[in-house]
């Protein structure tokens, strides 16, 4: 394969993969919205192409001629109508895997989530498993999009393969990171239930090289596959790494998980009611956060050679630079916090 259209490439993850594949000598188009600044990708050479693949129309000349498409475009944000959700999440990726079989590709890769399997499942989630996902409307449209493409793969004869990441982080995330480094700076970080829960975990470039050799396996065909880190961190210990990393105060207070999940039931009714933009707790962030949610990797690692490159604890630290150097605040106190440690020490 030779040239690649991204869509959603200008995101997090996209930007890491279009990086990627240039340095292994790619053609690459990435598909973007018309309001979108392209400067970043029109340095590195890269055809941007304005779109939106809710529009099936505007797909025909990104699609055409290329050898493969990687769609990352998805809505994972956890308080929107769920018309918006299905607009991209379904009826956009299946926009996009018509656009590619009437161009011909020879593969597409699309991007799913962990969260199609459902949360706190007990044990790690194989790519076996049901799709369950919790009521969230993010979850259940990111489930049906999953199953849009298993179909087509089945009826159609798509040539695809389906990446289902856990949670991604990694320089410049204000989803997931990002909240987390913040709440705890204000010293608004709390513990739900134990603690001693596993978060799903997966730093960025680890997620690359998943899409990477869903791209290159011909075997791959057909297939999902889970894309994860299988030496998770407890929910305390990634909250103790962020707060470490950002010079910030741990969390101590420990919150009863269904307590918890009560007021985040309630923080939602009251967001309906005032139509406030978003509730202060949403029952998805605390199932994330409170939940045992672990992710299965052995069929990646047996038919598509993966393994996680990088261990939770250095990609946190990565990341934690990364926010660092946007908020020169957060490095001075740091500096200072650590100076004051050694002092002591």
């Amino acid at each position: 394969m030779s040239e690649i259209l991204v869509t959603g490439g200008n995101g997090s993850v996209g930007r890491h993969l279009v990086s990627a594949l240039l340095r292994r000598g790619y053609q690459v188009r990435v598909l973007i919205k018309h309001d979108e600044d392209a400067s970043w990708l029109e340095q590195q050479g890269v055809l941007a192409h304005r779109g939106d693949i809710g529009t099936p129309d505007s797909l025909t000349a990104a699609t055409r001629g290329v050898d493969a498409v990687v769609n990352l475009v998805g809505i994972m944000v956890v308080w929107r109508p769920f018309r918006d959700y299905h607009a991209i999440n379904v009826t956009g990726t299946e926009n996009v895997c018509r656009a590619a079989l009437k161009a011909g590709v020879r593969r597409v890769v699309h991007a799913s989530s962990w969260t199609v399997y459902g949360m706190d499942l007990g044990q790690p989630a194989r790519e076996d498993f049901l799709l369950r996902p919790t009521c969230a409307p993010c979850m259940v449209a990111k489930a049906a999009g999953d199953m849009v493409v298993q179909r087509m793969i089945v009826e159609d004869h798509l040539p695809a393969v389906i990446i289902r990441p856990g949670e991604i982080f990694g320089p410049g995330d204000q989803l997931n990171f990002g909240r987390i480094a913040d709440r705890l700076r204000a010293r608004k970080g709390l513990i739900v239930g134990s603690g001693d829960n596993a978060l799903p975990l997966v730093y960025v470039t680890d997620v690359v090289k998943g899409l990477l050799l869903a791209l290159q396996r011909e075997e791959a065909v057909g297939q999902a596959y889970n894309i994860g880190n299988d030496e998770p961190l407890t929910q305390r210990q990634v909250l103790d790494a962020i707060a470490t990393e950002v010079g910030a105060p741990r969390a101590w207070l420990r919150v009863p998980y269904r307590v918890l999940y009560g007021a985040s039931r309630i923080a939602e009714r009251v967001a309906l009611l005032t139509g406030a933009a978003r509730p202060v707790l949403t029952r998805t962030e605390v199932r994330v956060l409170g939940g045992d949610n672990r992710q299965a990797i052995d069929k990646a690692r047996a038919e598509l050679g993966y393994s996680p490159a990088v261990r939770l604890h250095e990609g946190i630290r990565l990341a934690a630079a990364s926010y660092r150097s946007q908020q020169p605040e957060v490095a001075r106190g740091r500096e200072l916090i650590l100076g004051s440690e050694a002092q002591v020490r």
